[in-house]
């Protein structure tokens, strides 16, 4: 314990506090040392507190603690958060205040102007922005977001698409997992023999959140990228695993080859020691049938992008298939290497 960074779990008992848990399990950097949650479960231990749902066993450890009232009082300097919007608009501000680095998954401040938006292998570069921030001045604690888990797929797929030929239009159809709707989720007679076309706030999210990703830092805000983007949202019935057919248009021309070259060679992270890095962070599969949720969710360790289908567009230009993990790489494991991100160059 005293080697590794003890870090706090502000929502401890959801779905994404689950899998903070589950992932950090011997974790070489961090270490689980707080667990805070509503009212209701502040005062129990973890394991009366929490109904546990992963195919992982809860740590006796974990299930041992009592969880905290969520509050900056007692907490560590280094915060996972994975709260709902409206409660992180008052609760986040008021941890970072206190001086910690809050490292969110929630949405209430992604789009916030002067706090980074980041998937390190995009766009690291961002975390800069922490340093205007007011609580960064004040107190040395900030706020640092990862992307709605839709988004992370597509952006990792379409950064070396965008460094090497540029884009200028990009027509997304997402087909969303139920565990991307937390526990318990869409009821089974609303999701089983069927798929909803609609997911409140995701085609918005998906539209603004990855101009942003894909933009370029300049001064201390951040340009999007100048393409247009329409996405289409849907859940379906796969526990885990988002998956988004894309068609994008480029700038300049590029063959089927170029594009697959361009997703083997992307590996911005190599050699940076990150261990929730994936060595390959976007995968081609050349099979004619994939990606599929059930066979290629887990690649990397679920951080791991997949891509397949790559092929002409007769509206765009080319069009393929995208396939992440919506609660590793699209929740809890993008948080954590954010924190390792962070660590290595020395903001924690």
């Amino acid at each position: 314990m005293n080697k590794k960074i003890p870090i706090g779990i502000l929502g401890a008992t959801g779905m994404v506090g689950q899998r903070y848990i589950q992932l950090l399990e011997d974790h070489p950097l961090f270490e689980v040392a707080w667990l805070a949650a509503s009212d209701r479960s502040s005062g129990k231990k973890y394991g009366e507190a929490a109904k546990w749902r992963l195919d992982f066993p809860l740590p006796t450890r974990i299930a041992e603690m009592v969880v905290a009232p969520a509050e900056p009082a007692g907490a560590p300097k280094v915060i996972f958060a994975s709260v709902d919007a409206p409660i992180a608009r008052e609760m986040e501000p008021a941890f970072a205040s206190a001086g910690c680095a809050v490292i969110s998954n929630s949405s209430a401040f992604r789009m916030a102007p002067d706090v980074p938006l980041v998937l390190p292998e995009v766009n690291a570069s961002h975390l800069e922005m922490i340093e205007q921030q007011s609580w960064r001045k004040q107190s040395g604690g900030f706020i640092v977001t990862n992307s709605n888990c839709t988004v992370m797929g597509p952006v990792l797929a379409l950064k070396p698409i965008a460094d090497s030929f540029g884009i200028e239009q990009i027509f997304a159809v997402s087909m969303q997992a139920v565990s991307g709707a937390g526990y318990p989720g869409v009821p089974s007679m609303d999701i089983l023999d069927n798929v909803v076309p609609f997911i409140r706030s995701e085609e918005e999210k998906m539209e603004e959140e990855l101009m942003k990703l894909l933009g370029t830092l300049d001064g201390n805000t951040v340009k999007p990228l100048p393409a247009r983007m329409s996405a289409s949202c849907n859940r379906v019935a796969v526990v885990d695993g988002h998956t988004v057919c894309v068609s994008v248009k480029l700038a300049r021309p590029a063959t089927k080859e170029q594009i697959i070259a361009a997703w083997n060679e992307f590996k911005p992270l190599a050699g940076k020691n990150l261990p929730f890095a994936p060595e390959q962070p976007v995968q081609w599969t050349p099979e004619d049938d994939r990606p599929q949720p059930r066979l290629d969710r887990n690649r990397g360790r679920g951080m791991a992008a997949t891509v397949g289908r790559l092929r002409p567009c007769n509206l765009l230009d080319w069009k393929f298939v995208v396939l992440s993990h919506n609660t590793v790489r699209g929740a809890a494991g993008a948080t954590i290497l954010n924190a390792e991100m962070l660590k290595s160059l020395g903001k924690l």
